[in-house]
């Protein structure tokens, strides 16, 4: 409690005794150390924050859990995605059901782990995980509206909109929006955004309001505006989250899109203004740096740091936020990192909690929120931690990709499938595929480069190619695969050398003789001096993963560093120039470089990257596909001749 001064001073004495500062402490992830700690001490997502324990079906779950698959995604150690999958079963029934959620709370807080179930169904594909998030998605078809439309926040807060909301629901909406086809959420998810802000913008600061009482009945409501009186750090961090995690769900060409921009760029300046100019830090209440008792807290903090650094790496901001994010990073490892006498991380100076009206009645005054309960350990400030830490472990090579667009072509692997409602969806060696045909790891390992990841659909043509730097060629069908397979014919051999000619980046990864095509294919590697073989190498019997091992050794063309690599069921490459081989394995050539005018090609026997295989759930650890993925992403990234890179793919 922050009540008097002296026992604020006492509360910092104990914490003092309680834990030593970590910053001179051995070079390792912050998040992976934090992680880690969190597993210690809540083992299979069973959370107990002191004496209290944490309810199964929590949104502090949430969180934590997204900041577990970011740290598994930026490293590609499972360790953290099988966190989340046994947290997760714990609550799942097999038949779909999920005994701890209250559907009749009607209460935004209940959809946010709705986000793990997506995961989980996109990445195993199994039904109950689909059927509990349709549970989920149906909350938001019946979730009380105010007037205007705006979403509730709960049943007992009728007409109320809380900027935590936007964080509860929107990501989650948006997400099963994309995966399950459904163009017209966006426009609802656009409007939630966009009404709340309209209502909670103080046109003098830029911050917002807490919340927002259409009826303005409620005691803490303006009567002229409804809204709440203070700006609470934590709220607002929620919905600069929901901004940057909702985005990348939107369709380019949907206006909600702009208008969502738009208003991250109006909060951004807004939160740099109030950060505190010595600890980089913000204070409970954001307006109010002097007022007594006010104080610095974490998990705004945090969630501040991972927004301004993810929409900077996004391309969302001006990259000028980096620093008001590193700033801020720099002062949450100084004052609120800490170590424990067990050796477990923790994050101190969180509010537990904070709220509108209930009973007892919360006023929303600035005595209300600087006496709310304030402690470690708190899921909401260690998920935000992991948040901000993933992010900033990714900043400083974000530069290397910004303005760079990675394409994946869906015109020559062109294959399909259908979802459990029977919609049509394209996978295989995709962006968008999070299975184990996908390639959403090697997406994600570009996307952490600061780069721009799109799919064409059609032939391509140097009208589609000039907006690119990378073009992605993957295992091109045939009809054993696809009944309507897209051969490569001469015009699309024409169009691709006369891109890769004026400084394009081509990637060419085939497969084996009984998964791709090779005749047609052969038409445009042959163009830089590259043949296929059509043969079978590397067939891998059950778990004999030995039979797949190929060495990649330091110091070639694109490896700097050495790696045990897995490629199964390969071909073979016969390089001509202005072909040189880069990587060789018993005398077969299994990669190839060509330079071609001011662009390069890479030729690869296999799509060996794909999820499967490269975000490390199913390899044993001495395979270490998804670091020699991130090696050669950033080599590719740096063929890119410099005028290609600037300002295009945005």
């Amino acid at each position: 409690m922050r009540n008097t001064a002296g026992k604020s001073l006492f509360c910092i004495f104990l914490l003092t005794l309680a834990f030593t500062s970590i910053s001179a402490l051995a070079e390792e992830l912050w998040s992976k150390r934090m992680a880690d700690s969190v597993t210690s001490r809540w083992p299979d997502g069973q959370i107990v924050r002191g004496t209290d324990k944490i309810g199964d079906w929590a949104y502090d779950k949430n969180i934590l859990f997204v900041g577990f698959a970011n740290i598994w995604q930026n490293t590609g150690d499972s360790a953290y995605y099988r966190y989340i999958l046994r947290s997760m079963d714990r609550l799942v029934t097999a038949d779909g059901q999920i005994s701890s959620y209250k559907p009749d709370d009607l209460s935004l807080d209940e959809v946010a782990l709705g986000r793990e179930l997506l995961l989980l169904y996109g990445r195993t594909r199994k039904p109950q995980y689909y059927k509990a998030a349709t549970i989920i998605r149906h909350q938001l078809d019946v979730q009380p509206r105010t007037p205007s439309k705006g979403f509730w926040h709960k049943k007992r807060y009728p007409n109320q909109m809380w900027l935590d909301g936007l964080y509860m629901a929107e990501p989650f909406y948006a997400q099963y929006a994309a995966m399950f086809q459904e163009p017209q959420a966006f426009d609802d998810i656009a409007h939630q955004f966009v009404l709340i802000e309209e209502h909670t913008r103080d046109p003098k600061t830029g911050l917002l309001y807490h919340a927002w009482d259409e009826s303005k009945e409620q005691r803490w409501a303006n009567k002229s505006t409804g809204t709440s009186p203070n700006f609470w750090g934590r709220a607002i961090g929620w919905y600069a989250m929901a901004l940057v995690d909702t985005i990348p769900y939107f369709p380019q060409d949907h206006p909600g899109r702009a208008q969502l921009l738009a208003i991250l760029n109006r909060l951004a300046p807004a939160i740099a203004k109030a950060q505190d100019p010595k600890t980089g830090l913000w204070y409970q209440v954001m307006d109010k740096p002097k007022a007594p008792g006010n104080y610095f807290e974490s998990s705004a903090a945090c969630m501040f740091t991972y927004a301004l650094a993810k929409g900077v790496r996004l391309g969302y901001l001006d990259p000028k936020y980096q620093q008001t994010a590193s700033r801020a990073y720099d002062g949450i490892i100084k004052r609120f990192a800490k170590q424990g006498a067990d050796g477990n991380l923790t994050l101190t100076d969180t509010v537990y909690g904070a709220g509108l009206g209930g009973d007892p009645y919360r006023d929303g005054s600035y005595e209300y929120y600087i006496h709310e309960k304030v402690g470690p350990d708190d899921p909401k400030g260690i998920g935000a931690f992991l948040l901000a830490s993933s992010e900033m472990e990714l900043a400083p090579t974000t530069t290397l990709g910004r303005g760079k667009t990675v394409l994946i072509d869906a015109w020559f692997n062109s294959q399909k499938r259908e979802n459990p409602i029977g919609q049509t969806e394209y996978f295989h060696y995709k962006w968008t595929d999070l299975a184990d045909s996908g390639f959403s790891t090697f997406g994600h390992v570009f996307r952490g480069f600061g780069a721009t990841t799109s799919t064409l659909y059609s032939a391509p043509r140097l009208s589609d190619l000039k907006n690119a730097q990378i073009y992605i060629i993957v295992s091109p069908d045939i009809p054993a695969k696809n009944p309507n397979p897209h051969y490569v014919d001469d015009t699309d051999v024409q169009q691709i050398a006369q891109w890769v000619n004026d400084g394009g980046v081509l990637v060419l990864m085939e497969n084996d003789v009984n998964n791709s095509e090779f005749e047609h294919f052969n038409k445009l590697s042959e163009k830089f001096g590259i043949h296929f073989n059509p043969v079978l190498r590397n067939q891998v019997e059950g778990t004999k993963w030995e039979m797949g091992k190929v060495p990649i050794p330091a110091g070639s063309t694109i490896f700097a560093t050495p790696h045990t690599a897995y490629m199964k069921e390969i071909s073979t490459i016969s390089p001509q120039k202005p072909a040189e081989p880069v990587l060789t394995d018993k005398g077969d050539v299994l990669i190839a470089v060509s330079k071609y005018g001011k662009g390069t090609v890479l030729a690869v026997v296999d799509p060996w990257l794909y999820n499967e295989y490269g975000d490390g759930i199913k390899l044993p650890a001495e395979y270490d596909n998804y670091a020699a993925g991130k090696e050669l992403a950033n080599w590719l990234l740096k063929q890119v001749p410099s005028a290609r890179g600037e300002g295009a793919g945005r």
